[in-house]
């Protein structure tokens, strides 16, 4: 068979160029989406509800809808061996099956929507509980656009086109803002559901044209499951499926101890959370991309010496970007949050609450992103089954974890089970790894990162110590003042990181800058 596309492929950096950009344009609107919903609603019963009718819909619209979820990658892999004329009955087979199986499921999840939330959330009070029944069974349908979105996701990628995957999310924060603004008076919270519905719309819409244009399906019903590549896609979709419906046992346990805390809870935790996915996003897609082809390249036994170093080197920089940040956001959790949020319903009591468990959330984003490196070191070696077991294992220690924290921290024991199973994942990760490579080079990666983290740690103690003298010397309140704090102690924070980073003199620095030179016009000559 022949590969699919005659023109010219991009190159890695490219790719990787173009999904950064516009994923940094979708986290921005992620921001604004979370603004509106924070001015019209605060961290009130009208979010802890949608935060419980999300959970089952927005799952599957991450999971089965999302860049690199099962749907996206399993398409890619087949319709790379395909010519565009066996692809387009491919795809609409494929959609045909599936969307007939999530639309069984969807209208399921609407007939048993009460007890689905109730179990969801058993601490809610009953008014909650009815606001997220409704909003559960407009969002129900997402179900089944998740499955066309990630397949147009993968189709599209496959035919070259990664700009329209990596900004369709702008659209659904676009929506949800245009709800919250416009309509939120008029159907209450429901509105955000509505708005949520009216994206995943408007990006399955967008996917249609561009697909159709591309000759690679449209918008049919075939029944010819006999064809070949169905079973290929399932047999690689459907284990994929089942390791990343953890994801969604352990987003239970937090939620369902959350509702136990109290109202607002819920609503603080999701907005602490999707702040502290933000740079994340971003950051993970400029430091995961270009390494994920390198560990499969240097999977032969054979070539480990270099894989080694190229683990090294991965987690060097994951903590050179990553420590830093997550200092500044838990030193300076509060204007942030000020910032970004406390307007409207959002009331400075919600700003406190969101705070504490952002700034807790903050000490554990290395951790975060070292653990996803280290899992895509194992893909390389051709291994998804030991991540898996960790993370079956790791949803016993969540759940122990949220019942010992939350009973002595309340909400920001719940940011601290996640960091616990983050950091105990990424402990297993680097045992198993150590002994099948026959040995990490601990000293030369122990060191480093050491020093980065007590350069990190001053950072957040000089931008907390700054900020308590901006208070106190400027005693106006006000979002310009906010502003002026978070960027005085942000940036005496970061001279402080630098210098400790020059100090260093870690090779690491010069491949950072170096990628900076290969991506921005003229900075070569600058540095």
């Amino acid at each position: 068979m022949i590969a699919l596309p005659p023109k010219p492929q991009r190159s890695l950096a490219s790719i990787a160029t173009i999904v950064a950009i516009a994923t940094l344009i979708s986290k921005i609107a992620g921001l604004v989406r979370e603004q509106a919903i924070a001015s019209k609603f605060g961290a009130g019963a009208g979010v802890d509800a949608f935060a419980y009718a999300y959970i089952v819909p927005g799952f599957l619209f991450i999971l089965l809808g999302g860049i690199n979820g099962p749907f996206h990658s399993a398409i890619i892999t087949v319709l790379a061996k395909r010519t565009k004329e066996e692809a387009a009955p491919l795809i609409e087979t494929v959609n045909t099956l599936v969307g007939g199986l999530l639309l069984i499921l969807v209208a399921g999840m609407m007939l048993f929507a009460a007890p689905i939330v109730g179990f969801f959330a058993p601490g809610a009070p009953p008014e909650v509980q009815m606001l997220a029944v409704e909003q559960f069974r407009i969002m129900a349908p997402l179900g089944v656009l998740s499955v066309l979105i990630g397949i147009g996701f993968g189709t599209l990628n496959a035919s070259d086109q990664y700009w329209l995957p990596a900004i369709s999310p702008l659209l659904s924060s676009l929506t949800v803002i245009l709800g919250a603004l416009l309509l939120a008076d008029y159907l209450g919270p429901a509105a955000l559901a509505w708005g949520t519905l009216a994206g995943g719309i408007l990006q399955w819409l967008a996917q249609i044209v561009a697909q159709s244009k591309a000759g690679m399906g449209k918008p049919r019903l075939r029944f010819d499951f006999n064809r070949p590549g169905v079973r290929e896609i399932f047999s690689l979709m459907i284990p994929a499926t089942v390791s990343s419906g953890m994801l969604l046992i352990s987003l239970l346990i937090s939620t369902q101890f959350a509702s136990l805390i109290g109202v607002g809870v819920p609503a603080a935790l999701q907005y602490a959370q999707r702040l502290f996915v933000m740079p994340l996003g971003i950051l993970s897609n400029v430091i995961l991309v270009p390494y994920m082809p390198i560990f499969s390249k240097l999977s032969a036994p054979e070539n480990w010496p270099e894989l080694k170093g190229r683990i090294r080197q991965s987690l060097i920089i994951t903590a050179m970007s990553m420590m830093p940040i997550g200092a500044l956001m838990s030193a300076l959790a509060l204007p942030i949050i000020r910032v970004l949020l406390e307007r409207g319903e959002f009331t400075a009591s919600n700003s406190q609450l969101v705070a504490s468990i952002l700034a807790v959330y903050g000490l554990g984003m290395f951790i975060y992103l070292a653990r996803d490196v280290l899992v895509r070191v194992f893909y390389g070696l051709g291994d998804g089954k030991t991540p898996f077991k960790i993370t079956l294992v790791g949803l016993g220690f969540h759940a122990l974890f949220c019942y010992l924290f939350t009973s002595a921290f309340q909400a920001q024991g719940l940011a601290m089970a996640t960091v616990g199973v983050n950091l105990f994942s990424l402990i297993a990760l680097l045992w198993i790894l150590n002994r099948r490579l026959g040995g990490l080079p601990w000293r030369t990666t122990a060191g480093p990162i050491v020093g980065l983290a007590i350069g990190s740690f001053l950072t957040g103690v000089v931008a907390w110590g700054t900020s308590q003298g901006y208070e106190a010397l400027v005693t106006a309140d006000g979002l310009l003042s906010y502003v002026g704090e978070l960027a005085t102690a942000g940036t005496a924070g970061m001279i402080v990181f630098i210098l400790v980073v020059w100090q260093l003199k870690l090779p690491e620095v010069n491949v950072f800058l170096d990628r900076l030179r290969q991506k921005i016009p003229g900075l070569k000559s600058k540095l």
